[in-house]
Order: structure tokens, then sequence, then C-alpha cells
């Protein structure tokens, strides 16, 4: 599926659809894949992204991935990196005024975001561009100009502006330049096609408003779910801890994957994976009946995910060693060891589990522990005021997954 010129328009919308929530509007969308076969000129396909972090998991592929499948149609993917907005702060969905972020913060999270992107997107067929490009090149000329062709009614409809006016929660000023300066990517890039999550609506919808005032043809908006992180719930995020990233260790991937819950195995299957959706639903029908393991067929899908981002040999590795420390309750051939010194008396568990990042402070160690979830020397540990008296070697397992070997001296 590489040549848009000849791919039916039917095949083409069929592969777009696929994990779309919204396409605003596909009459639209089918006009401009005609008018390219036509023509010969594919379409110019973008999406933004503020580089407010340094890594990028798999909920952000979901987009990253609707970007590829108009690449894999023969379309110009426009990976468009924020570092202007990034300044501002992206607003959508936030009860409280976002935190800006330095110039040299947003310059090194945009580095790290062009590393990852191209495990997924081609990189021979992408096009990165930054929006300070041209939103710096405005002006203060530039930006009031730009400010006059949206008013301030229609920005105040957006849900999260509405609800903050209405709780009395503060909006700052330069908040209400975001989607103005969002939409006029879409005039500067001239593009056909803006992608973005279900989230981003109300900004992919003033990029369409932006083209009309400059004299261009509008966009299509085309907008994907947002991801549920591990925990089924929350959307993914790293600041919530549910999160898969794309450079974690494939062992900490697999494990993460075989989290979550049997019905949240099949979202992902539908939108970190390329199976079909028919082959989708055979699973499903496999396991109601009994004819399939559920344990088995999410990891398979951990396995899919991992090759993507660490090859076949690394994922079949991971595999392995889940089925070997879970499945089968035996200890990794890899653990850390360290050492310790019990000179200055007794080790304390809390404190010991903390300084050696078992756990993140002495209260959740102490919450591991009695919950049950800490082993040493394969015995369940259960009060926290346990300590650790004697020089030895100690074996520490805490949840499933974690392990470290212990020399005491």
């Amino acid at each position: 599926m590489t040549d848009f010129k000849t791919i039916p328009i039917e095949e083409q919308l069929e592969h777009i659809r696929r994990g779309a929530v919204e396409i605003i509007r596909e009459e639209e969308l089918e006009e401009k894949l005609k008018r390219a076969q036509k023509t010969g000129k594919p379409l110019r396909v973008k999406a933004g992204f503020d580089p407010t972090a340094p890594d990028i998991h798999v909920g952000h592929t979901v987009l990253i991935r609707k970007m590829k499948h108009f690449q894999d149609l023969g379309h110009v993917a426009i990976f468009l990196i924020g570092d202007f907005t990034g300044l501002i702060g992206d607003p959508s969905g936030r009860s409280a005024t976002r935190k800006q972020l330095t110039k040299d913060e947003v310059l090194q999270n945009a580095e790290t975001y062009k590393q990852q992107i191209f495990k997924i997107l081609h990189p021979g067929k992408t096009v990165i561009d930054f929006n300070s490009r041209w939103l710096m090149a405005l002006g203060s000329e530039g930006f009031i100009r730009l400010a006059s062709h949206y008013t301030v009614a229609r920005i105040l409809e957006r849900e999260d502006f509405s609800d903050r006016l209405k709780n009395q929660h503060p909006i700052a000023m330069h908040e209400l330049f975001y989607p103005l300066a969002q939409g006029y990517d879409s005039v500067a890039l001239e593009a056909d096609v803006e992608l973005g999550g279900t989230d981003q609506r109300f900004n992919l919808l003033v990029g369409r408003d932006l083209q009309r005032e400059y004299g261009q043809e509008s966009q299509v908006v085309l907008t994907t779910p947002l991801l549920e992180g591990t925990d089924g719930v929350q959307k993914m995020s790293k600041s919530l801890g549910n999160y898969i990233g794309i450079n974690e260790n494939p062992k900490e991937q697999f494990g993460k994957v075989m989290s979550i819950s049997d019905e949240l195995m099949y979202r992902y299957y539908e939108l970190l994976t390329d199976i079909p959706l028919a082959e989708i639903q055979t699973l499903r029908r496999d396991i109601a009946s009994g004819k399939g393991h559920p344990m088995d067929v999410k990891a398979d899908l951990a396995v899919r995910i991992i090759t993507a981002y660490h090859g076949t040999a690394a994922a079949q590795a991971a595999r392995e060693e889940f089925d070997r420390v879970v499945r089968k309750r035996e200890i990794p051939g890899d653990i850390e060891t360290k050492e310790v010194s019990i000179a200055s008396g007794p080790l304390r568990l809390t404190r010991l589990l903390a300084s050696l990042n078992l756990a993140t402070s002495n209260a959740e160690a102490q919450r591991l522990i009695e919950s049950g979830a800490v082993h040493m020397n394969e015995e369940r540990i259960t009060d926290p005021k346990t300590d650790i008296s004697k020089p030895g070697e100690y074996l520490f397992k805490v949840g499933k997954r974690r392990f470290l070997r212990l020399l005491v001296k």
C-alpha cells in the first residue's frame, strides 16, 4: 500500500478510518483524495506535538501511527514540533494554567522527539518542521492581525475555558493565543488534513476557520482516541505512572502490557497494532468460547508492541523472561547486585528499600510491606519494623517484576 494514485478511494478511506473517532468532514476528505489521484499531488497531513516532556509513550503513538497510515498510502506526513506553542502551554483539558517551559527545555525535548518518531514513521517520507519558524516571524503586529480573525466569544466556547470561568478559575491572557497559534500553523503549512486527539478538537477546528479567513481551502480534521493507561481508567500519562514508554526496557514493557485488563487488551490491539479488525474479533470470540487463553493473546500483543520498538529478538527474550519469572516463578538470570554495610547498626527495611530504589519513599516501602508485596529470601515480609542485622546475601522481590540481590557486609 504505497501509491495513492492507484489505490481505490474507498480502500484508502477504510485504512484512514481505522481508529478514528471523527472525520470532519469525510465527504471533503473523499474529494481531496480524488483530486490527489487526478493531479498526482499527495495530501499534506499535519500533526503537531508540543515537546512538553522528553519521552514518547504508546499513547502518543496512536496519533503517530495514524500519520503512518497516510504515509503508507503515499501522502506527505508533516511532524510539526511546537517549539513556539510549547512555550505557551496547551490549555486543552486543563482546569488550571499550565506551567510554561523554558526555551532550553523545549529544544531538549524536541531533539528527543526527533530521535523517537522514526521508530514508527518513514524517515524519507516525513517532513519535520518547527512552528517557531513562522510564529516568531509574525511579530507583535502579525499577532494582532491574527487575533483580528477570531472572536473572544468563539474562544470562550471551549469547554475547558468556559468551565474555568464558571468555577472562577483564572485564565491567563497568553492561553487565549494558543488555539490561534495552532490554527495558524495550518495556514503556514497549507495543510490538507490535520490529526489530533479528541481533546484537540476545538484547536483543530480553529485551523479550519483560519484557513478560510486566509483564503485557503479548509483542512479536514481527523481525531483519534485518547488511549487509556495500564490502569484502564485514566488517559495514559507519565505523571500518572500508567504509561508504557517506547524507549523503556523490553522486559518492563512486557510486564506492563501483561498487567492491563483483558478488555483493554482488545483496544490496544486495535490502536497499537496493524492486525486486521476481523482477526481481533476472532481473538475475542476464541477467548469467550475457551478456545484461546487471554494471557497468551496478551503476550502476543506485548511481543508485537516490543518488536516495533526493539526488534524481534528483544521481544522474544522479554517473553521468555516473563514466562520464567512470572509463570514459572523462577528468578531472573540478570539480577542487579548491590552492597551495603551494617557497621553503623541494623538496617530498617523501609529505609533500605527506598535507598535501593525498590520504593520511591519510606512511606511507599511501608505500604508495599504491609500489602505483602515484599519478599526477602522467598519469605513474604509484612512487618514494616523488620530490619537486617546480620551480614549475608539477601534476595529481594518487590511486586511481580522487581528483583535485587543485596550483599550485606
